[in-house]
């Protein structure tokens, strides 16, 4: 049974950090590419950061020099590092798992930044 297993996130204020883990279960975790992405409510889901399974990274331009994707294939965990938060990256963030033609979902993790 697939399980992405999503956990760090919080309230936090601007310029403030948080780290995001998302442990994965059931799938050839080194395999895949991972990938946060998120939801405010009224837009659409956004990728945040991503990583393919040699290690390339992908960031999107509101975060890029801000927010650190990594991943440990020993554990099957991915993480996302946030430093400078704004509060325009309040949001659920979701840990992503692809591998053609699977596609996983964790069940989301809140993240409010706000002073």
């Amino acid at each position: 049974q697939v399980q992405l297993v999503e956990s760090g996130g919080g309230l936090v204020q601007p310029g403030g950090s948080l780290s995001l883990s998302c442990a994965a279960s059931g799938f050839t975790f080194s395999s895949y590419a991972m990938g946060w992405f998120r939801r405010t409510p009224g837009k659409e889901r956004e990728l945040v950061a991503n990583m393919d399974a040699g290690g390339g990274s992908y960031y999107a331009d509101s975060v890029k020099g801000r927010f650190t994707i990594s991943r440990d294939n020993a554990k099957n965990t991915v993480f996302l590092q946030m430093n400078s938060l704004k509060p325009e990256d309040t949001a659920v963030y979701y840990c992503n798992a692809r591998k053609w033609p699977n596609v996983y979902w964790g069940q989301g993790t809140q993240v409010t930044v706000s002073s």
